[in-house]
């Protein structure tokens, strides 16, 4: 049988104390070393388990495995965005990403209020995502459950998630999620939210 390549914990594009104050390196370096390299883990796990399922021809085995591939590999998939996401350079959107956010949200604050108001509002854990519609060709705000990934999930493209799992913030921001979520704006990498649109754009 053709060997399958295994999924991988991706570098950093910065130190574990890059983001320091916003997020300390203990979180970052626990976050990423740990919690999403045992999304990494147990993905490999049970795709492992249905290839052999499948090869069995094994239906059963296959279905009972949807809910772990689809919550090891949405934590994989997830994270792998969140990192690239962030940057300890900050600064604010440009361009035509600033644009499409004052059409479709009339301004920077008004986005940035409404993100995060339904970020903040998650029950449990979770993400707090903006995404791109590529029927309507608009920017869309919406939370995903748990690791559920968005584009599977809802069809809008990746732009922009957050992270609010308490592993994310707690040993910093206690269960204050609001002030996390508010610091986080300063990290944002907003070249990279625009490259993702301008791909989505391409693509749609």
């Amino acid at each position: 049988m053709f060997a399958r390549p295994k999924h991988t914990l991706p570098d950093l594009p910065y130190d574990y104390n890059a983001l320091e104050p916003v997020i300390s390196a203990e979180i970052m370096q626990l976050h990423h070393q740990k919690h999403h390299q045992t999304y990494v883990n147990m993905l490999n796990q049970s795709e492992e388990k249905f290839m052999e399922a499948k090869e069995k021809n094994d239906l059963k085995t296959m279905i009972s495995l949807g809910p772990m591939l689809r919550f090891n590999g949405g934590g994989h998939l997830n994270h792998s965005i969140f990192w690239q996401n962030l940057s300890p350079n900050g600064g604010e959107p440009e361009g035509e990403l600033l644009e499409t956010i004052n059409k479709d949200y009339g301004s920077l604050e008004n986005f940035k209020n409404i993100f995060s108001s339904a970020t903040v509002a998650i029950q449990g854990s979770g993400w707090g995502w903006l995404g791109y519609n590529k029927s309507t060709k608009t920017l869309a705000i919406t939370t995903c459950f748990n690791q559920d990934p968005l584009e599977p999930t809802t069809g809008l493209v990746p732009l922009l998630g957050i992270d609010v799992w308490e592993h994310a913030y707690y040993l910093q921001y206690k269960n204050v999620r609001a002030d996390y979520v508010k610091n986080l704006f300063k990290i944002i990498n907003w070249k990279d939210v625009s490259s993702r649109l301008a791909s989505a754009k391409q693509s749609s």
